[in-house]
């Protein structure tokens, strides 16, 4: 099957390609090293978590992962950090929700593709009822990949924070569903959080330079292997712990 358009009218057969699209290992291997060095992000733990995290991975478990949201770098510094951490066997077996305007150009498309991406179409690009179908779709194949072993990386805050870079701010409800869906089709799925700080920022509406956003502060909360029954429980456990995280982060930076 060819990669279809990633347009809104188009939702249905992007998220057909999606459900099963797999990117070459070892190409992706080879760019999340080269962004490690790149980058460089330093990484730190809460206590235990680094080997808690390692013993869910090696049980197969499904990750959920929530990173707090900064900058349009964000995806490339999180795959440096994903490198240089506990998170490197699990890449190629990790899909990353991104924005549908970066599957546009053909280039970055591809860069995208090989990252794992699986589109989003945002109410806040579209509008919310326009995007309400193609959402529930999107929720649907996450799960579904879940439910087979992969995990799924989130910025669930939907967009870049230029309010206040050490607070969460408001965590959309399509975590706790994706959650809520891999649950009900058998998967056991772990949330990781983690915080991401780029150091104190004098204007929080001006985003990092690639040269600011090197040597970024990484810092991983513990797992946390049961989650509640409900996605708006969820949700909330996810801004919470990812507040956690980023206090971490903040604090390591």
């Amino acid at each position: 099957m060819g990669a279809p358009e990633v347009v809104l009218e188009n939702s249905d057969a992007v998220y057909d390609f999606y459900r099963d699209h797999q990117q070459n290992l070892l190409k992706a291997k080879a760019a999340y090293w080269l962004l490690g060095r790149r980058y460089r992000p330093r990484i730190s733990y809460a206590p235990g978590a680094r080997e808690r995290l390692r013993e869910l991975i090696s049980q197969k478990r499904p990750l959920l992962i929530a990173v707090n949201h900064l900058s349009q770098l964000d995806p490339y510094t999180v795959a440096a950090a994903a490198w240089r951490s506990a998170l490197r066997p699990v890449i190629g077996r990790t899909r990353v929700l991104a924005k549908d305007e970066l599957f546009l150009d053909a280039e970055l498309r591809s860069r995208i593709d090989m990252m794992g991406g699986i589109p989003v179409f945002r109410g806040k690009d579209h509008g919310l009822r326009a995007v309400n179908a193609a959402g529930q779709r999107m929720i649907d194949i996450c799960a579904e990949r879940m439910a087979r072993g992969d995990g799924i990386a989130v910025f669930p805050e939907g967009t870049c924070n230029d309010v206040d870079p050490t607070r969460v701010q408001t965590v959309g409800s399509g975590i706790g569903h994706i959650a809520f869906r891999a649950k009900k089709l058998g998967a056991d799925p772990v949330l990781v959080s983690l915080g991401l700080s780029y150091g104190p920022r004098p204007d929080p509406t001006v985003e990092p330079t690639k040269e600011e956003a090197k040597s970024a502060s990484f810092y991983f909360g513990m797992p946390v292997p049961a989650l509640p029954s409900k996605p708006a429980e969820i949700t909330r456990l996810v801004h919470d712990d990812l507040q956690s995280a980023l206090d971490g982060a903040v604090t390591a930076y």
